[in-house]
Protein backbone atom coordinates (compact mmCIF):
# COMPACT_ATOMS: atom_id res chain seq x y z
CA UNK A 1 0.00 0.00 0.00
CA UNK A 2 1.50 3.79 -0.95
CA UNK A 3 -0.04 6.63 1.09
CA UNK A 4 0.64 9.77 -0.63
CA UNK A 5 1.09 12.77 1.98
CA UNK A 6 0.71 16.58 0.96
CA UNK A 7 0.07 19.70 2.72
CA UNK A 8 -2.75 21.96 1.02
CA UNK A 9 -2.28 24.73 4.20
CA UNK A 10 0.94 25.01 6.34
CA UNK A 11 4.52 23.24 5.78
CA UNK A 12 5.67 19.58 8.17
CA UNK A 13 9.47 19.83 8.79
CA UNK A 14 11.56 16.79 6.86
CA UNK A 15 12.19 15.44 10.57
CA UNK A 16 8.12 15.17 11.14
CA UNK A 17 8.27 12.58 8.29
CA UNK A 18 11.27 10.57 9.39
CA UNK A 19 10.22 10.32 12.56
CA UNK A 20 6.09 8.98 10.93
CA UNK A 21 8.56 6.79 8.27
CA UNK A 22 9.87 4.94 10.90
CA UNK A 23 7.03 4.02 12.40
CA UNK A 24 5.83 2.79 9.63
CA UNK A 25 9.00 0.69 9.20
CA UNK A 26 8.60 -0.87 12.41
CA UNK A 27 4.36 -1.64 12.27
CA UNK A 28 3.77 -1.34 9.03
CA UNK A 29 4.94 -4.19 6.35
CA UNK A 30 4.04 -3.36 2.85
CA UNK A 31 3.67 0.27 3.47
CA UNK A 32 5.20 2.93 2.04
CA UNK A 33 4.62 6.88 2.51
CA UNK A 34 5.11 8.90 -0.31
CA UNK A 35 6.05 12.48 0.56
CA UNK A 36 5.57 15.07 -1.84
CA UNK A 37 8.53 17.37 -1.73
CA UNK A 38 5.77 20.42 -1.38
CA UNK A 39 5.15 19.59 2.43
CA UNK A 40 8.20 20.94 2.89
CA UNK A 41 7.86 24.02 0.97
CA UNK A 42 7.57 27.51 2.76
CA UNK A 43 5.84 30.56 1.22
CA UNK A 44 4.89 32.99 3.97
CA UNK A 45 2.39 31.11 5.84
CA UNK A 46 1.54 28.78 3.43
CA UNK A 47 3.33 25.43 2.39
CA UNK A 48 4.34 26.64 -1.02
CA UNK A 49 2.13 29.29 -3.26
CA UNK A 50 -1.57 28.69 -4.18
CA UNK A 51 -1.09 26.93 -7.01
CA UNK A 52 2.19 24.73 -6.05
CA UNK A 53 -0.03 23.50 -3.08
CA UNK A 54 -3.21 22.75 -5.83
CA UNK A 55 -0.69 21.57 -8.05
CA UNK A 56 0.07 18.71 -5.27
CA UNK A 57 -2.73 17.76 -3.72
CA UNK A 58 -4.33 16.63 -7.47
CA UNK A 59 -1.72 15.39 -8.52
CA UNK A 60 -1.41 12.73 -5.58
CA UNK A 61 -4.85 12.34 -5.82
CA UNK A 62 -5.11 11.22 -9.36
CA UNK A 63 -1.85 9.19 -9.08
CA UNK A 64 -3.38 5.71 -10.00
CA UNK A 65 0.02 3.87 -7.61
CA UNK A 66 -1.24 6.25 -4.69
CA UNK A 67 -3.80 4.03 -2.25
CA UNK A 68 -4.64 6.94 -0.07
CA UNK A 69 -4.02 10.33 0.70
CA UNK A 70 -3.28 11.64 4.55
CA UNK A 71 -2.96 15.06 5.10
CA UNK A 72 0.21 16.65 6.39
CA UNK A 73 -0.92 19.42 8.82
CA UNK A 74 -3.87 22.08 9.66
CA UNK A 75 -3.02 25.50 10.13
CA UNK A 76 -5.21 27.69 7.52
CA UNK A 77 -4.70 27.78 3.36
CA UNK A 78 -6.89 24.59 2.27
CA UNK A 79 -9.91 27.05 1.67
CA UNK A 80 -8.40 28.83 -0.89
CA UNK A 81 -7.57 25.91 -3.47
CA UNK A 82 -10.06 23.26 -2.21
CA UNK A 83 -13.06 24.19 -5.00
CA UNK A 84 -10.69 23.59 -7.66
CA UNK A 85 -8.89 20.77 -6.40
CA UNK A 86 -11.78 18.53 -6.01
CA UNK A 87 -13.16 19.59 -9.48
CA UNK A 88 -9.67 18.82 -11.10
CA UNK A 89 -9.78 15.23 -9.54
CA UNK A 90 -10.44 11.92 -11.83
CA UNK A 91 -12.55 8.64 -10.99
CA UNK A 92 -9.01 7.44 -9.85
CA UNK A 93 -8.96 10.30 -6.72
CA UNK A 94 -12.65 8.87 -5.77
CA UNK A 95 -11.26 5.38 -4.79
CA UNK A 96 -9.41 6.72 -2.40
CA UNK A 97 -9.53 7.67 1.32
CA UNK A 98 -8.51 11.11 2.29
CA UNK A 99 -7.75 11.77 6.14
CA UNK A 100 -7.33 14.84 8.17
CA UNK A 101 -8.48 17.65 10.49
CA UNK A 102 -8.86 21.03 11.40
CA UNK A 103 -8.20 23.34 8.30
CA UNK A 104 -8.24 20.49 6.26
CA UNK A 105 -12.18 20.04 7.00
CA UNK A 106 -12.51 22.69 4.04
CA UNK A 107 -11.07 19.57 1.65
CA UNK A 108 -13.36 16.88 4.20
CA UNK A 109 -16.31 19.31 3.02
CA UNK A 110 -15.73 19.85 -0.22
CA UNK A 111 -14.50 16.21 -1.36
CA UNK A 112 -18.17 15.01 0.75
CA UNK A 113 -19.86 16.99 -1.11
CA UNK A 114 -18.79 16.27 -4.23
CA UNK A 115 -19.64 12.21 -3.44
CA UNK A 116 -16.28 11.04 -2.22
CA UNK A 117 -16.82 7.90 -0.38
CA UNK A 118 -13.72 7.43 1.55
CA UNK A 119 -13.41 10.71 3.77
CA UNK A 120 -12.86 10.99 7.43
CA UNK A 121 -11.66 13.27 9.92
CA UNK A 122 -8.53 12.42 12.23
CA UNK A 123 -4.43 12.58 12.94
CA UNK A 124 -2.41 13.89 10.49
CA UNK A 125 1.49 13.83 10.04
CA UNK A 126 1.94 16.77 12.20
CA UNK A 127 0.70 15.26 15.00
CA UNK A 128 3.75 13.26 15.88
CA UNK A 129 5.20 16.22 17.24
CA UNK A 130 2.59 16.16 20.16
CA UNK A 131 3.30 14.15 23.41
CA UNK A 132 1.68 10.50 22.93
CA UNK A 133 1.91 11.53 19.15
CA UNK A 134 3.42 7.97 17.94
CA UNK A 135 -0.54 6.93 19.44
CA UNK A 136 -2.07 9.44 17.10
CA UNK A 137 -0.06 8.63 13.98
CA UNK A 138 -0.73 5.16 14.76
CA UNK A 139 -4.34 5.30 14.84
CA UNK A 140 -4.37 7.06 11.49
CA UNK A 141 -2.16 3.89 9.73
CA UNK A 142 -4.80 1.77 11.61
CA UNK A 143 -7.49 3.46 9.79
CA UNK A 144 -5.53 4.04 6.00
CA UNK A 145 -4.45 0.41 6.10
CA UNK A 146 -7.17 -1.51 7.54
CA UNK A 147 -9.84 0.77 8.41
CA UNK A 148 -9.26 -0.99 11.99
CA UNK A 149 -12.83 0.25 14.00
CA UNK A 150 -10.86 0.11 17.06
CA UNK A 151 -9.34 3.74 15.21
CA UNK A 152 -12.68 5.21 15.51
CA UNK A 153 -14.48 7.27 17.79
CA UNK A 154 -16.36 5.12 19.86
CA UNK A 155 -19.68 6.63 19.84
CA UNK A 156 -20.56 6.26 16.35
CA UNK A 157 -23.52 4.63 15.85
CA UNK A 158 -24.07 2.03 13.51
CA UNK A 159 -26.54 3.32 11.03
CA UNK A 160 -25.74 6.64 11.51
CA UNK A 161 -24.87 8.81 9.46
CA UNK A 162 -21.33 11.01 11.23
CA UNK A 163 -19.63 14.13 10.08
CA UNK A 164 -16.58 15.97 11.75
CA UNK A 165 -15.42 19.45 11.70
CA UNK A 166 -13.66 22.19 13.89
CA UNK A 167 -16.29 24.19 14.79
CA UNK A 168 -14.28 27.38 13.72
CA UNK A 169 -13.60 25.76 10.28
CA UNK A 170 -16.98 24.43 9.79
CA UNK A 171 -18.54 27.94 10.60
CA UNK A 172 -16.58 29.70 8.01
CA UNK A 173 -17.24 27.33 5.20
CA UNK A 174 -20.74 27.21 5.88
CA UNK A 175 -22.57 28.98 3.01
CA UNK A 176 -19.65 28.44 0.32
CA UNK A 177 -19.45 26.19 -2.41
CA UNK A 178 -17.28 23.63 -0.09
CA UNK A 179 -20.72 23.32 2.43
CA UNK A 180 -21.53 19.79 2.56
CA UNK A 181 -25.24 18.57 2.95
CA UNK A 182 -25.37 17.05 6.35
CA UNK A 183 -28.99 16.52 6.53
CA UNK A 184 -29.62 13.26 8.95
CA UNK A 185 -26.13 13.27 10.08
CA UNK A 186 -24.55 13.55 13.41
CA UNK A 187 -22.42 16.24 13.47
CA UNK A 188 -19.31 16.30 15.81
CA UNK A 189 -17.46 19.51 16.83
CA UNK A 190 -14.21 20.43 18.96
CA UNK A 191 -12.37 23.34 19.12
CA UNK A 192 -8.83 24.88 20.77
CA UNK A 193 -7.37 28.07 21.00
CA UNK A 194 -10.37 30.34 21.22
CA UNK A 195 -11.92 32.61 23.71
CA UNK A 196 -15.21 31.16 24.90
CA UNK A 197 -17.27 34.50 23.46
CA UNK A 198 -15.69 33.44 19.73
CA UNK A 199 -16.63 29.76 20.55
CA UNK A 200 -20.07 30.70 21.43
CA UNK A 201 -20.08 33.48 18.11
CA UNK A 202 -19.59 30.22 15.91
CA UNK A 203 -21.51 27.43 18.08
CA UNK A 204 -24.25 30.82 17.07
CA UNK A 205 -23.93 30.63 13.54
CA UNK A 206 -23.53 26.85 13.21
CA UNK A 207 -26.46 26.00 15.31
CA UNK A 208 -28.92 28.49 13.82
CA UNK A 209 -27.93 27.40 10.36
CA UNK A 210 -28.22 23.85 11.11
CA UNK A 211 -31.02 24.27 13.02
CA UNK A 212 -33.60 24.13 10.51
CA UNK A 213 -31.74 21.92 8.15
CA UNK A 214 -32.46 18.18 9.60
CA UNK A 215 -29.35 17.93 11.31
CA UNK A 216 -29.40 14.43 13.63
CA UNK A 217 -27.83 15.51 16.58
CA UNK A 218 -24.87 16.99 17.60
CA UNK A 219 -22.21 15.85 19.80
CA UNK A 220 -19.11 18.38 21.33
CA UNK A 221 -15.55 16.71 21.08
CA UNK A 222 -12.84 18.18 23.51
CA UNK A 223 -12.34 21.79 23.48
CA UNK A 224 -8.43 23.29 24.34
CA UNK A 225 -6.11 25.57 24.98
CA UNK A 226 -8.83 28.26 26.22
CA UNK A 227 -7.02 31.58 26.24
CA UNK A 228 -8.07 33.87 28.98
CA UNK A 229 -10.08 36.53 28.90
CA UNK A 230 -10.10 40.31 30.50
CA UNK A 231 -13.24 38.45 32.13
CA UNK A 232 -15.26 35.69 32.51
CA UNK A 233 -17.42 34.44 30.43
CA UNK A 234 -19.78 33.19 31.99
CA UNK A 235 -20.38 29.18 30.68
CA UNK A 236 -18.13 26.55 29.85
CA UNK A 237 -17.92 24.69 26.26
CA UNK A 238 -20.60 22.20 27.25
CA UNK A 239 -23.09 24.77 28.58
CA UNK A 240 -22.70 27.07 25.38
CA UNK A 241 -22.99 23.95 22.80
CA UNK A 242 -26.24 22.72 24.92
CA UNK A 243 -27.55 26.23 25.21
CA UNK A 244 -27.74 26.40 21.51
CA UNK A 245 -28.37 22.89 20.55
CA UNK A 246 -31.41 23.62 22.88
CA UNK A 247 -32.42 26.80 20.92
CA UNK A 248 -32.39 25.91 17.79
CA UNK A 249 -34.05 22.69 18.36
CA UNK A 250 -31.08 20.23 17.76
CA UNK A 251 -30.84 17.34 19.60
CA UNK A 252 -28.05 17.21 21.99
CA UNK A 253 -26.18 13.84 21.69
CA UNK A 254 -23.31 14.09 24.57
CA UNK A 255 -19.20 14.43 24.32
CA UNK A 256 -17.45 12.85 21.69
CA UNK A 257 -13.71 11.50 21.80
CA UNK A 258 -12.12 14.01 19.08
CA UNK A 259 -9.69 17.08 19.72
CA UNK A 260 -6.60 18.97 19.08
CA UNK A 261 -4.67 16.35 20.59
CA UNK A 262 -3.26 13.10 20.25
CA UNK A 263 -6.29 11.28 21.51
CA UNK A 264 -8.05 12.44 18.60
CA UNK A 265 -10.24 9.23 17.42
CA UNK A 266 -10.88 9.34 13.57
CA UNK A 267 -14.30 10.01 12.13
CA UNK A 268 -14.92 8.49 8.75
CA UNK A 269 -18.15 10.58 6.89
CA UNK A 270 -21.09 9.49 5.55
CA UNK A 271 -22.94 5.74 7.18
CA UNK A 272 -21.05 3.79 10.00
CA UNK A 273 -21.39 -0.11 9.96
CA UNK A 274 -20.20 -1.76 13.35
CA UNK A 275 -17.01 -4.03 12.92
Amino acid sequence: MRIGIVAPSTPILPDDAEAVRAIVSLGYPGVELVFDEQCFAVHGHFAGEDGHRFAALVAMANRPDIDAVWFARGGYGACRIAEDAVAAMTDVARGKAFLGYSDQGNLLGALYRDGFDHVAHGPMVADIRREDGDAAVMRALDWLVARDPAACEPGLAHGARHAAFNLMTLSMLLGTPLEPDLAGHVLLVEEVSEYLYAFDRAFFHVATYFGPRGLAGLRLGRVSDIPENDRPFGMEAEEIAQGWCARTGIAWLGRADIGHDAANKVVPFGLHRAG
